[in-house]
Order: structure tokens, then C-alpha cells, then sequence
């Protein structure tokens, strides 16, 4: 999660330079390439049934492609602060789709985590906190990141049901691979319309970080740690999320954070807490 949120910062200075699509196209590419070997299916790993196919499907249609593309637009569109503040709903979102899609029931205080992280949304719109950090149509931008937060819960939800049959690492490699095809007819358009000498080296240097963070290494340790743990217990873990993502931006790119950047973010933050502390065990009577 800290990976995820130092990317999601770091998309932003990519997105000025590269156009979305072959960003993306450029990043699913680069991750196909690191593993290859990843595509193997291990001795003791049964073969994929018919539904574990469409849930691979499924994970990067939601989980790679469309969260890249709303999250990149986004972040072009608003500041890393912002996207974090944002980003600190995945918890109770995931809560919600629990509920919604799995009927795991929703205790009340995570009804109200997704109250506070509304709440620290609409102070963003109402004050356009993006601070100056964003771009010109940050109500757009935020609205973008609030659908990769969507597609970010949906990939928590379904990952956990494909971490029982499939290896984190097979995992990884094939939602990649998933989402380089989805990809490909929009990257091939506008990299045939791109000046590849325009980027500097940095660029690529930060492209390459990008890449593997986003498909590999972030990827790898989520479905590995979901293997061990319940979607809810590891949802605590997606607060470094949004603490990555404006830290990143306040300190990397040097976007403001003043009163009411903190206001959103404390908002969000005590959303968060309050959909992942444990529940303490009442004593037997």
C-alpha cells in the first residue's frame, strides 16, 4: 500500500510528460517483460476453472486497467493530496462491497467510516483544497480517483477469492498480461502520434519505478499478504495509502498542505480508523 500511494503521487509528474494511454500501454508492457517466468503454473496449483478465468478477467479489467486510467486522468486533473485524501476510502469501500456483493455484514461504525470519508471528499469539492496542485477541472480529477477507488475495492474483494486457487505471482503476472491486451489498440494510437525524445532521462528513470511498482512488486506482496489474512484485516493496511500518496506530494513535488488539506485528510484518516481497528471480543458470560 505504501507503493501503491508513492505511485499514485508519482503518476502525476508521468502524466505531463507521457499521454495516459501509452503510459499505461508502456507500464503493462514493461511489467510483461519483468515476468515472464511468473506465467507458469506451479505443480501443486489446479487448473483454472472457467470461473477463476473470468475473476482473472475481472481483476484487471478493474484492478489494472480501468483503476490505471481513472487514476492517471485523475491525478492530471487534481493534486496527489487530494488523490490521497480520496484514496483513504478504499477501507469502507471494500466494507460496503463486502456487504453488497458477499453479504458479510457491515457493523455500524463502518457506516460511518463511509461518512467520514464522504466528508472529507466533499470538503475537497467544496473548498477546491487541490490547493494549486491540480490542474483545471479538479472536481473532474477527483471524481476519476473516486472511481479508482471503486475499481481498487472490487480488486481487494476478488484477489482474496483467487489467492485460494492461484499463486501471488501467477496472480500478478496474468492480470498484467490481461491488462497489456485491453491496452494495446489505445497505447499503438497514441504512440504512434508521440515524440519519444521528448522525455528526459528522469522520466524514464521514474516510468521504469512506476512500472514495476504498479505491476509487480505492489501486486506480489498484496496477494501474498492476502493469502494470510481476511480482506477486512488487511484492509488496516491500506492507511499507508493515502499517508504515501500526500506525503509523496508534499514533500516530492512540493504541492501545498495547509488548514484545510489537513481538515480532509484528518476527516478521511479517522474513516479509515474507524473501519479497520479490531473489534474488541466481548468477555463470555
Amino acid at each position: 500500500m505504501s507503493l501503491v500511494g508513492s505511485y499514485v503521487a508519482l503518476s502525476k509528474p508521468l502524466v505531463a510528460a507521457i499521454p495516459v494511454f501509452l503510459l499505461a500501454w508502456l507500464r503493462f508492457g514493461i511489467g510483461a517483460a519483468a515476468m515472464p517466468h511468473w506465467l507458469r503454473r506451479a505443480a501443486n496449483e489446479p487448473p483454472p476453472t472457467p470461473q477463476t478465468r473470468r475473476l482473472l478477467f475481472l481483476e484487471s479489467l478493474l484492478g489494472n486497467f480501468l483503476f490505471s486510467i481513472f487514476m492517471l486522468y485523475g491525478v492530471s486533473m487534481t493534486s496527489a493530496v487530494s488523490a490521497g485524501v480520496i484514496m483513504a476510502a478504499i477501507p469502507a469501500a471494500v466494507a460496503i462491497m463486502s456487504w453488497a456483493f458477499l453479504r458479510e455484514r457491515v457493523p455500524p461504525r463502518v457506516w460511518a467510516a463511509a461518512a467520514c470519508a464522504a466528508g472529507g471528499i466533499a470538503l475537497l469539492a467544496a473548498g477546491r483544497a487541490d490547493g494549486g496542485g491540480g490542474g483545471a477541472r479538479p472536481w473532474l480529477g477527483n471524481l476519476l480517483v473516486f472511481g479508482a477507488v471503486l475499481c481498487e475495492a472490487s480488486y481487494a474483494v476478488i484477489g482474496k477469492k483467487l489467492t485460494g486457487s492461484i499463486g501471488p505471482r501467477r496472480i500478478a503476472a496474468v492480470v498484467n498480461l490481461w491488462g497489456l491486451v485491453l491496452v494495446t489498440p489505445f497505447g499503438l494510437y497514441q504512440a504512434w502520434q508521440f515524440d519519444f525524445s521528448a522525455p528526459g532521462p528522469g522520466t524514464w528513470a521514474l516510468l521504469l519505478f512506476y512500472s514495476l511498482a504498479a505491476s509487480v512488486w505492489s501486486v506480489w506482496l498484496w496477494m501474498t499478504g492476502l493469502r494470510s489474512l481476511p480482506v477486512a484485516q488487511a484492509g488496516v493496511f491500506t492507511v499507508m495509502l493515502p499517508v504515501a500518496a500526500a506525503a509523496v506530494g508534499v514533500l516530492a513535488l512540493g504541492e501545498p498542505f495547509g488548514g484545510l488539506q489537513a481538515a480532509a485528510f484528518a476527516l478521511a484518516l479517522a474513516g479509515v480508523l474507524l473501519a479497520t481497528l479490531p473489534v474488541r471480543a466481548r468477555p463470555a458470560r
